[in-house]
């Protein structure tokens, strides 16, 4: 029986919702059972978590083509249903500069690359509410790495290999060459079991991506189904791809693979047992030099913190690293990157005067109720970060094409008797001394406060008295000196502290009231540079 007629009886292409290859098998899953034709014997129907589904045997006239023909119809209306969700709405929440989706769920960063000239980045988006389920990526450009144009919905969920989400990978600048390398995800049955393989894509002359299909379709041994976000570097005369693992025994580990030619891919082996224990999984691994030191940058879930306040899993880690003759990674020195509520899942890039810029999701994975979900969107991407290598220190600051947003650089006095900025896009660049506490995004209800405490020399982060529905509520760090240095930028709901000329950063999604747009000190008086950033359109498609 053709795929074709599989397609027929279950109501024409217009009513398929996925389709899926569990072994020896073709099942689609439809949007209405009413539609469904009178079905022969060999066809089986169930409903499977909600869903409606008819299978049957795979045989040798299906090939993967016919599966892929498929999947371009699939993905068709998957672009036009998620273009109806491309108006922004409106939202005293939105942020002025930062990249949000204009509706649903922004997750994770993808794809960070300068290419013939231009900067690509994408996002995985959940167009239709906010929730986790079933990825796009979504393509922004920029000039400056600061103002983003829309692009296109560059890749679906509509492939046997994908149908439950593109989840996040890199991109590969080769030449005039565009390639997109992410994990398809797909779950299978009424206990979801995972399929995951790691596939690539290939932009088109029209300025499209063209999916070539699985890459890597097998799990290298003793490890689980969790292996994904794929990080693909040239060095050593061949193609590395770094993946996040999991093994059977449930420890975190990063799984390499190489190549000569970008699809055929060898299997290495997995690398971090010398930091074991360290988490159940790691995830979105990245590898880069600064002043000719190596890092790898990855997610390890499952690290818990001795710190009654710090409560969520899923951290982020940056590890110097060395490779020994035989081209095998050890694991030395490692930090956090952002101590702060709202980090995960960094993707970094380099410009062309060499400058390695990092950008993150200003989210966490299991954290899908804040107060713009009300309004219909949630998650926004954090600023961008060039990172250095300065005495032995990961040094993070603002890139310095954020001076393309200041107005109104002005002088503040702060006490407690606290000024009006009217306003909660800024930045604002001050010294706190110890035992001063500093309250922002004010009004009679709400703010957030940063205090040095005296006692404990412990700067801490607190959002308890603001809108803030879900997620921890304080962070501490712990400092060695009499004052620390700030530089905070604020964009209407987050807040991102670079603390000591950008030794540290704390990072959080603050909700507060619309008139909540004071600044005061309580227990010292300072000066502060403040300048207004100004709005832009955070990427969104022109409507």
């Amino acid at each position: 029986m053709s795929l074709d007629l599989l397609i027929d009886l279950a109501g024409g292409i217009t009513n398929i919702l996925r389709i899926l290859a569990p072994k020896g098998r073709i099942t689609v899953a439809v949007h209405d059972a009413q539609r469904v034709k009178t079905l022969p014997d060999h066809i089986v129907t169930e409903s499977v978590l909600g869903e409606w589904q008819l299978s049957m045997v795979r045989d040798e006239t299906i090939t993967d083509e016919h599966l892929a023909a498929t999947g371009r119809q699939i993905a068709e209306q998957q672009r036009e249903q998620a273009s109806a969700h491309l108006q922004p709405i409106a939202c005293p929440y939105r942020p002025q500069w930062h990249i949000s989706p204009p509706q649903g769920l922004l997750n994770d960063p993808n794809g960070f690359i300068c290419h013939q000239g231009e900067y690509y980045l994408f996002y995985q988006w959940h167009p239709f509410a906010c929730e986790h389920k079933d990825k796009y990526w979504v393509l922004l450009k920029s000039q400056d790495l600061i103002h983003w144009q829309w692009q296109s919905i560059a890749l679906t969920p509509s492939d046997w290999f994908d149908s439950h989400g593109v989840f996040s990978g890199h991109a590969v600048s080769d030449g005039e060459d565009l390639w997109l390398f992410y994990t398809g995800n797909t779950r299978l049955g009424h206990d979801r079991q995972r399929q995951t393989m790691q596939c690539v894509a290939r932009a088109t002359k029209e300025g499209t991506f063209e999916k070539l299909g699985p890459v890597i379709r097998t799990l290298p041994p003793g490890v689980t189904e969790h292996i994904r976000d794929p990080k693909v570097v040239y060095q050593q005369g061949r193609w590395h791809m770094l993946l996040g693992a999991q093994t059977e025994t449930l420890q975190g580990r990063l799984a390499v693979y190489h190549s000569s030619n970008l699809q055929d891919w060898q299997f290495d082996r997995l690398y971090g047992e010398e930091l074991a224990p360290y988490g159940y999984m790691w995830e979105c691994p990245d590898w880069f030099e600064l002043e000719g030191q190596a890092f790898i940058v990855f997610g390890p879930q499952g690290i818990r913190s001795e710190n009654p306040h710090h409560t969520i899993e899923h951290q982020n880690r940056i590890f110097t690293v060395e490779q020994d003759e035989q081209g095998h990674f050890h694991f030395l020195q490692g930090w956090q990157l952002d101590a702060g509520f709202d980090f995960y899942a960094p993707q970094t890039a380099q410009t062309p005067d060499g400058r390695r810029v990092l950008c993150g999701w200003m989210g966490l994975p299991d954290e899908i109720d804040h107060p713009s979900c009300d309004n219909g969107w949630i998650h926004q991407f954090t600023a961008l970060r060039e990172l250095s290598w300065q005495q032995g220190k990961v040094i993070q600051r603002p890139v310095a094409e954020l001076e393309l947003l200041r107005r109104n650089v002005q002088t503040l006095t702060l006490n407690e008797l606290g000024v009006d900025v009217a306003t909660k896009s800024f930045e604002l660049i001050l010294n706190l001394p110890l035992g001063g506490e500093l309250h922002l995004m004010e009004n009679a209800q709400h703010k957030v406060v940063l205090s040095f405490d005296a006692d404990s020399k412990v700067l801490r982060f607190d959002r308890s008295q603001t809108e803030i529905r879900q997620g921890d509520t304080v962070r501490e760090l712990a400092l060695e000196s009499e004052e620390v240095h700030l530089q905070i930028l604020a964009d209407h709901s987050s807040l991102e502290i670079f603390i000591n000329q950008g030794e540290q950063v704390m990072t959080g999604r603050v909700f507060t009231a619309t008139d909540a747009t004071r600044i005061s000190l309580i227990g010292a008086e300072v000066t502060a540079e403040f300048a207004q950033l100004s709005a832009m359109n955070g990427g969104f498609a022109p409507c």
